[in-house]
């Protein structure tokens, strides 16, 4: 062997083990690179960096994403690849959308897909749960509540007390000729008492009241005066007007006695809409004692109405997307599922939930927006 091919042999080993480290250094240091932890901002998830800091766009702190633990690789079959930018598009081969991006792949073990189209379950550590302050409550038959606030005033209303002599002065009338010898006289007198009658109810009388004015027509002189009773006219707005029902006790406020209620039942409501301020007149028979309430007077009607009982959750655990409801469900100690979900009546406090819980399922009720935005980027992702 000539020298030349000696040292030869020498270099390419010397290569070849230089080769080799230098492999390992890339490999090392890109392994490393991949193990750099990312943060990103829970109402912002497309916006990360590789330290704690503030998010740029809104100035929430952002938070660490949490790495799979690692384990051996395992064979995963792609059912279909989802569109990166539209996850509604999908393709069951490899492609590129419009701006040259891969598709994301879907493997059969995650395509079965979220409870809520464009969410995905969310896996959070007990330490992250207190980090973000989550907290959960039961959905349980609630009795529900609520305080229905109305403006009004003490009712000054001759035209309604005119309206209630005229009816029992045609009722009188009638009861006076209606065993006569003239039927058709009769038959007249009776059409004009209930013609009188139908004009009380569309005044918003009711069956209770019309019966009272038959049996005690002074006892609505307080239209015209105050008296030991008055009638507080409030103005309830559409949107409130169902949970507000004759018998449901009201306190009545005036800024001219402060720190004074005056105690109120609801005797009837309007049956027709105001069409200049969609809002509906009901009747308050109001105790005034002294007669401090005079005619006219603005007062603050509270009227307390009871809804029922029904199955509900706090509100803080509906999120309104704009298209559905939705809340997380609490499955274990760190899984989150979103679930649509529809409500009914609302009380301070809680919402009727007609459809999509359980009584006795836990579900989420604070740091709901977070949980919200990691479920969007999960369904994103296809993870």
């Amino acid at each position: 062997m000539t020298r030349n091919t000696i040292i030869a042999g020498i270099f390419a080993v010397v290569l070849s083990g230089g080769g080799f480290a230098a492999y390992r250094h890339f490999h090392a240091g890109h392994s490393a690179q991949a193990r750099v932890e990312v943060y990103y901002c829970p109402m912002h998830p497309d916006y990360t960096a590789d330290h704690m800091g503030d998010c740029p766009i809104c100035g929430m702190h952002l938070v660490k994403r949490e790495a799979a633990p690692e384990q051996a690789p395992a064979e995963r079959k792609v059912k279909f690849y989802r569109n990166p930018m539209n996850p509604a598009v999908t393709s069951r081969v490899p492609m590129k959308d419009e701006m040259g991006m891969d598709y994301v792949p879907v493997y059969e073990d995650s395509a079965a897909g979220p409870a809520v189209a464009g969410h995905g379950t969310v896996k959070i550590s007990p330490e992250k749960q207190q980090l973000i302050g989550l907290k959960t409550g039961k959905a349980a038959y609630r009795t529900l509540t609520r305080t229905v606030r109305a403006s009004g005033k003490v009712a000054y209303d001759p035209d309604l007390y005119r309206a209630i002599s005229e009816y029992r002065g045609s009722l009188e009338a009638y009861e006076k000729i209606k065993n006569g010898s003239w039927p058709e006289a009769a038959e007249r007198a009776r059409a004009v008492a209930d013609s009188s009658k139908m004009k009380l109810r569309q005044m918003g009388f009711g069956e209770e009241q019309i019966a009272a004015a038959e049996k005690n027509p002074g006892r609505y002189e307080n239209l015209l005066l105050p008296e030991d009773e008055v009638w507080v006219y409030a103005q309830v707005y559409e949107y409130e007007s169902a949970a507000v029902k004759p018998g449901q006790k009201a306190a009545i406020t005036s800024s001219a006695y402060p720190g004074r209620e005056f105690s109120g039942v609801v005797r009837s409501l309007d049956p027709i809409f105001s069409e200049e301020t969609r809002t509906l007149r009901v009747r308050i028979e109001t105790a005034n004692p002294g007669r401090e309430l005079r005619s006219e007077m603005y007062v603050e009607a509270q009227i307390k109405a009871d809804l029922g009982t029904a199955l509900a959750v706090p509100v803080s655990a509906v999120l309104n997307t704009g298209e559905k409801e939705i809340v997380f469900v609490m499955k274990d100690a760190g899984t989150f599922v979103p679930r649509e979900v529809k409500t009914g009546r609302r009380s301070e406090d809680y919402a009727e939930v007609v459809s999509g819980l359980r009584a006795g399922e836990n579900v989420v009720i604070s740091a709901n927006f977070m949980i919200d935005s990691e479920s969007r980027m999960k369904a994103a992702l296809g993870d």
